[in-house]
């Protein structure tokens, strides 16, 4: 008698492939950037005015007579991380390579905008010139987002380094992070005091009724402080912020990731971009004049606060870290300007960097808000269990 059948055993069912994710931390980097240049092309905001032309009359001008190659330089290379960010933010929704002409059609139409609003501008020129060299510079930059689109999305090297150091909730504040160096560009009463709010709400306000307002005389009452008093400032001003800049990076990390070399390249990356920007801005003989006895002592006393923050818990840095970003801002605005800083500031040259000192002037605003919103926001407090 045979021997009844068996059934084979069932094979196991591979797992499907995980679904490609969208990148936040490009999304909200094209968000930031997309504010940036919105603010650059129509700085300084005052002086709106009817000239009696239509918005969109100068696509049929003739071309600019006076026009330089820094000029044209400067549009293309503005739009290419714009280009790069457009093609990184559609992914997974396009690949890469039909994600180049969206991304080029959605640059040309912010650029298009944005000239057309300079014509109820006083001090801004629309010009078809620069709506062509906009749109090549994001041509060129979705042509590179798409060639690199490999290396920074889907089971790229970089995305793998990203997810082994850092937390699943850290695109918002890689993003934060990323925007101080370029926060510090713009020239500071102190150095690390970000958030300088009293000039630009006493601009706004004077702008918007038509008469000169000085918050600042209300605010401190014309307060005079003495040299060591304005030492001392700095230094704690320093110190807070560089103590919660710092800490809000750490947040960021696994365990398992080198904590101190990361903290010690992002504080390196920062003095070459401050030392840059000032050599650019005043002179290159100037580029480590923003290296004052405040800052050297803020520097040190917050090196050693981090020395130690850097083990404590998460609930203890977030904490500390806002607290030391609400104290700096504070008294940022709280402090007089430093005779010596407006010296210094006569010297700035600003003529071929006016649209890139507007939106470094708002980004130095508006970062210290940023960061406090990251480090409060319930997504981060819940994935940190704080």
């Amino acid at each position: 008698m045979e021997a009844p059948s068996q059934d084979p055993a069932p094979t196991a069912i591979p797992p499907l492939p995980p679904k490609p994710a969208a990148s936040s931390f490009a999304r909200v980097s094209l968000l930031v950037y997309t504010l940036l240049i919105v603010y650059a092309s129509w700085y300084p905001f005052s002086g709106w005015r009817d000239m009696g032309l239509q918005p969109f009359d100068y696509l049929s001008a003739r071309l600019p007579y006076y026009w330089t190659l820094f000029d044209l330089w400067t549009n293309i290379v503005g739009y290419i991380p714009l280009g790069m960010l457009l093609v990184f933010s559609l992914h997974p929704l396009l690949k890469a390579r039909w994600a180049i002409l969206p991304g080029i059609l959605a640059g040309a139409l912010l650029s298009a905008c944005m000239e057309a609003v300079q014509t109820y501008l006083p001090t801004r020129v629309p010009s078809n010139l620069d709506l062509a060299t906009n749109i090549l510079g994001t041509a060129i930059g979705a042509l590179l987002g798409a060639l690199t689109s490999r290396y920074f999305l889907q089971n790229s090297r970089l995305l793998a380094l990203r997810q082994r150091w850092f937390s699943r909730e850290a695109s918002r504040g890689l993003v934060v992070v990323a925007l101080w160096p370029l926060a510090l560009i713009y020239p500071q009463n102190h150095l690390f005091g970000l958030g300088h709010v009293i000039p630009f709400l006493s601009g706004l306000l004077s702008d918007l009724l038509d008469t000169p307002i000085d918050l600042a005389t209300w605010w401190i009452n014309s307060a005079q402080l003495s040299a060591e008093q304005y030492w001392l400032a700095e230094i704690i001003i320093t110190a807070c912020g560089l103590t919660g800049a710092t800490l809000m990076m750490l947040l960021l990390l696994r365990p398992q990731a080198p904590k101190n070399a990361l903290a010690a390249l992002y504080l390196i990356s920062i003095i070459a971009v401050k030392s840059l920007a000032c050599a650019l801005f005043f002179a290159p003989e100037n580029a480590f004049a923003w290296i004052t006895p405040g800052a050297v002592g803020g520097i040190f006393i917050g090196t050693l606060m981090l020395a130690g923050l850097a083990f404590a818990p998460p609930l203890a840095q977030r904490r500390i870290a806002a607290l030391a970003l609400i104290f700096n801002l504070v008294l940022t605005n709280a402090v007089p300007p430093n005779p010596y800083f407006i010296s210094t500031l006569q010297t700035w040259v600003q003529g071929k960097f006016l649209n890139f000192n507007g939106a470094a002037q708002f980004l130095s605003v508006l970062w210290p808000f940023l960061a406090l919103w990251f480090l409060y926001h319930p997504v981060h407090r819940k994935a940190r269990g704080v």
